[in-house]
């Protein structure tokens, strides 16, 4: 009598993600490498001369100490949401949004402040690069501006719980990474001047 011996695999389980989360993932990858190109193009267009040198508007610090501390707030709100508490996620996910939109308009003034040093859009390329960089970064802000708005309403309509957080969890990964990447912008033009 001959025995079969079979020799079955246990099936592996497949890498599953919600399928809106990887959608911002693809397009945080789509937006990475757009500012990748970006920084990459001034420092060839850079190294090829006729380059103006100006300095960068002081509120660009203020506006990165304002874009980290929104960052922490949207971190805070996200654990007050695992917790439960939605009195303070409202609260917080509000403080980011205000922040959010201080961060916008120190960057409004600091193109006014940009002006009255005589660097503009068009004109040298180093102007033109420098509001190409802050003016996208500041139009994806104004979307994560929405998006906080879109979360603090479902926020009020008690859609945010410690067993609904994909909407808030998505809006958190991309605040913090236009945070990120203002840090990575700013950092770029302070030693690339």
């Amino acid at each position: 009598m001959t025995t079969e011996i079979k020799i079955v695999e246990e099936p592996k389980k497949p890498l599953a993600m919600h399928p809106r989360k990887f959608g911002m993932w693809l397009f945080l990858a789509s937006v990475a490498m757009l500012f990748a190109s970006l920084t990459s193009a001034y420092i060839v267009r850079r190294a090829e001369g006729n380059w103006l040198y100006f300095e960068l508007p002081d509120l660009f610090y203020t506006t990165s100490l304002v874009i980290v501390l929104s960052s922490i707030t949207l971190q805070w709100a996200y654990w007050a949401a695992k917790n439960d508490n939605l009195e303070r996620v409202r609260l917080l996910v509000s403080i980011t949004a205000v922040l959010g939109l201080a961060f916008l308009i120190g960057q409004f003034m600091a193109w006014s402040d940009l002006v009255n040093q005589q660097v503009y859009f068009v004109g040298n390329p180093s102007g033109s690069f420098i509001y190409v960089l802050t003016g996208l970064h500041g139009i994806h802000l104004v979307s994560a501006v929405v998006f906080l708005l879109i979360v603090l309403r479902s926020a009020y309509k008690f859609k945010i719980h410690s067993r609904r957080l994909a909407q808030l969890e998505m809006c958190l990964t991309y605040w913090h990474f236009l945070g990120g990447l203002w840090l990575y912008l700013f950092v770029f033009l302070i030693l690339n001047r």
